[in-house]
């Protein structure tokens, strides 16, 4: 006689519409956005919130965008044809800086036309990502704050981590004198004022100010962003005859 398991076999559970994982999904959660490329528009958005985190990992009950994330996305947008423009949405309060330079430095790269709106706040390191664009918006009620670099940590009391401190802050000045239409002397006067800044020294600029020293280009909000790139955009294809976007 030929002994028979009394081990059950077990059911295959059925998979349900809650069970199945949604790819939308998991980018919202692990990216804060949809899908990185979406083959339904010809614009990328690209979104920087909370606190730019470079090369130290916040804790975790800090909002933060890590921008590892976002230079593979920036380079997937460049060589994807079907993306024909950029949106960068700015709510930041600032972060690291050499993680924000490069972020910076990747948009004002691009080849294709780039568009950046500031909503809520663009501060700190924000400021050179908002300009970095090839046109920048701003909301009436945005804010940004021009402050000098601080350093985190252990400081060596000597003159070379002045003089360090000093060079890092003129990369922000010239990128952001380079890529505006303010001035280098304002740029530094609103660094540097004193008596505006409760616990630093610095300036607060809102909406129009931005505008009138000439760091923003006009005041206005996602409407006026998604008109300014189709623009740009339809102006890159007649210049290029009506052929293919790269």
């Amino acid at each position: 006689m030929v002994a028979s398991s009394t081990e059950p076999t077990k059911q295959q559970e059925p998979v349900t519409e809650e069970g199945k994982k949604n790819p939308i999904l998991e980018n919202i959660q692990q990216l804060g956005q949809t899908n990185t490329i979406s083959g339904e528009s010809n614009i990328f958005c690209l979104t920087i919130i909370g606190q730019v985190e470079g090369h130290i990992v916040l804790p975790p009950q800090n909002k933060t965008t890590k921008y590892e994330h976002l230079i593979p996305q920036l380079v997937a947008a460049e060589q994807n044809p079907k993306i024909e423009g950029v949106m960068i949405i700015l709510n930041t309060v600032g972060g690291d800086v050499e993680a924000g330079l490069a972020i910076a430095e990747m948009v004002a790269t691009l080849s294709k036309p780039s568009i950046a709106l500031v909503l809520g706040g663009g501060h700190s390191i924000g400021v050179p990502i908002a300009v970095s664009a090839d046109y920048s918006i701003i909301a009436e009620t945005a804010t940004m704050t021009i402050h000098p670099i601080r350093l985190n940590g252990l400081i060596i009391g000597v003159p070379q981590t002045f003089e360090y401190l000093d060079k890092m802050q003129e990369r922000v000045v010239r990128f952001v004198t380079k890529h505006s239409n303010i001035t280098e002397q304002k740029f530094k006067e609103l660094m540097f004022t004193t008596g505006e800044l409760t616990r630093d020294i610095g300036t607060t600029v809102i909406g129009e100010d931005a505008v009138k020293y000439g760091l923003i280009n006009q005041v206005g909000g996602i409407g006026d962003a998604i008109q300014e790139l189709n623009k740009r955009i339809e102006s890159k294809k007649a210049a290029m005859g009506g052929g293919m976007v790269q």
